[in-house]
């Protein structure tokens, strides 16, 4: 995963996963109990992306 061009570190990466979508990502990298070292990078962006993607749920909500 990757950043588009015309984001900033600022705002939360855009992605078309949903919220479940990401949790179960996030879920699977935690698998053994311990998230490996080298995987950190990708969990921060799935957090990231993950509580973003919850906001547009709750907004499309109210």
């Amino acid at each position: 995963m990757s950043l588009r061009p015309t984001e900033s570190a600022a705002e939360p990466p855009a992605t078309d996963l949903s919220a479940a979508e990401l949790n179960t990502r996030i879920r699977d990298l935690w698998a053994d109990g311990e998230l490996p070292d080298e995987r950190r990078p990708e969990y921060e962006t799935l957090v990231m992306e993950w509580a973003a993607a919850t906001r547009e749920d709750v907004e499309r909500a109210a």
